[in-house]
């Protein structure tokens, strides 16, 4: 199981790599592009650069969230061989 305290550690520098290390892959990968994209467009309004502190502050606590929790191995395909 993930250390939660370091999943927060990390996503608190780079958004999604606390998500990444908890073994939620896709989500991480999400949340970083999610990330870029709110962070460009933030530069634009105070409002956006808000938003973009919100998400970041969720970012930390979901990857704090996720790593208390077992990880549910990925599946490839549903046909076992």
């Amino acid at each position: 199981m993930a250390s939660p305290l370091l999943a927060a550690i990390l996503s608190f520098f780079i958004p999604g790599l606390g998500q990444f290390y908890a073994g939620h892959f896709f989500r991480g990968v999400f949340v970083f592009i999610g990330a870029i994209i709110l962070f460009v467009i933030s530069a634009a309004t105070i409002i956006l650069g808000i938003i973009y502190f919100i998400y970041w502050v969720w970012n930390i606590v979901d990857a704090y969230q996720l790593a208390t929790k077992p990880t549910v191995p990925f599946i490839v395909n549903n046909v076992i061989k």
